[in-house]
């Protein structure tokens, strides 16, 4: 279910839309603790020396734009410091951010960021499987950028979708190291001469994984440095809500048309997988309470060692061995902690089946009566 786009006593949130302006003005004039999510992908301040060239002496099209330069790092720190309190502001108490940078940045906006008191929860390094080569042979190829995490506080009880992004990665815990492709080929907008339409668009799959990771369907995500509405995209099909705030007007005019030609997945799709720990609590004694297991019915381990009967108060007895069905079943196993709802199961038909399936029954009911 989408969010509502209000606050009490205070205006709509411009839901969708792509601001014009200076994002620190454009931020300061949304009401306060209103958005989920924001992405930022501010301004390298490349300090760029003149023109850039091949071997063959054809020009790079390097980030030579104006937003892109900034008198002094004491300039751009005051910037960036300006834009990160605007941006802590607008943040649910559990809200996060994501920021992107290049070792020309990213050490800056990492101090900036923490002393603007905004609680560092990851760094993730996105290494790029087709890095632009270093043509003057001076330096190692910059093959990554570095995106830092934070949440809006130390006791943010910030979105993380562990489930979601362990499925996406084959199974295997997501780690801090992201390789992917930078963007190109058809996914690369160009202008009305054929050029790129912005120098440092991102790929759709990293912004893929960065909603799907810290964000849940409704969610509002505001990008503050909006360029080409990456973020705007990605988060149209993946059903969050997006706010994007930039001052260049060509950069609008691309973003609007894509964001127009986007299409939203529908609902059932955007589901993803969750942690158990997320899952709604169900006490082994509910099972007995409602007679999906008898008092007196034996448990058989799932390993076929091990047997205890259900007693009417929702324990189980084995021997000696007498409590939950996590205590016994770790008694049993000389174990120092069992899980007991995959360690036990019971007898329908000659078949064994395990108590957990009686467990998400029970939750499945009670999700049912939440919608």
């Amino acid at each position: 279910m989408a969010k509502k786009n209000t606050t009490k006593g205070q205006p709509k949130l411009p839901l969708n839309q792509i601001l014009s302006g200076d994002c620190v003005e454009v931020m300061n004039s949304l009401p306060a603790e209103s958005i989920d999510l924001i992405f930022a992908d501010p301004p390298y301040n490349l300090q760029l020396k003149g023109a850039l060239h091949r071997p063959d002496n054809s020009k790079v099209d390097a980030v030579d734009d104006d937003w892109d330069q900034f008198a002094s790092f004491q300039a751009y720190d005051k910037f960036t410091r300006a834009w990160l309190r605007a941006a802590r502001r607008l943040l649910k108490p559990n809200g996060a951010i994501w920021v992107i940078g290049s070792y020309h940045n990213i050490f800056r906006v990492g101090a900036a960021l923490q002393d603007t008191g905004l609680w560092i929860l990851n760094d993730v390094i996105w290494r790029k499987s087709n890095p632009m080569p270093n043509f003057r042979g001076m330096r190692l190829t910059n093959a990554h950028e570095t995106m830092i995490w934070a949440a809006k506080s130390e006791k943010s009880k910030y979105t993380f979708n562990y489930e979601a992004l362990k499925a996406l990665n084959d199974g295997i815990q997501m780690r801090s190291d992201w390789v992917l492709p930078i963007c190109n080929g058809h996914e690369r907008l160009k202008d009305e001469n054929g050029a790129k339409a912005h120098p440092t668009q991102k790929p759709e799959a990293l912004l893929h994984r960065v909603l799907v990771g810290s964000t849940n369907p409704g969610d509002v995500v505001l990008d503050p440095f909006f360029g080409t509405g990456t973020t705007g995209a990605v988060a149209k099909k993946l059903g969050r809500d997006f706010i994007g705030i930039e001052r260049e007007e060509a950069y609008r005019k691309v973003a609007q048309k894509r964001i127009d030609n986007a299409r939203r997945f529908d609902k059932a799709s955007l589901e993803v997988s969750t942690s158990k720990r997320a899952e709604p609590r169900v006490p082994f004694g509910q099972l007995v309470e409602r007679g999906l297991l008898n008092p007196g019915e034996v448990l058989v381990s799932l390993n076929g060692r091990h047997k205890a009967k259900v007693r009417a108060d929702g324990t189980l007895i084995a021997h000696d061995a007498k409590g939950s069905i996590h205590q016994v079943g770790a008694a049993l196993e000389g174990a120092p902690s069992c899980n007991g709802w995959t360690f036990w199961g019971f007898k329908r038909d000659g078949k064994m089946i395990p108590i957990d399936i009686l467990r998400q029954q029970i939750r499945a009911e009670m999700q049912s009566k939440s919608n």
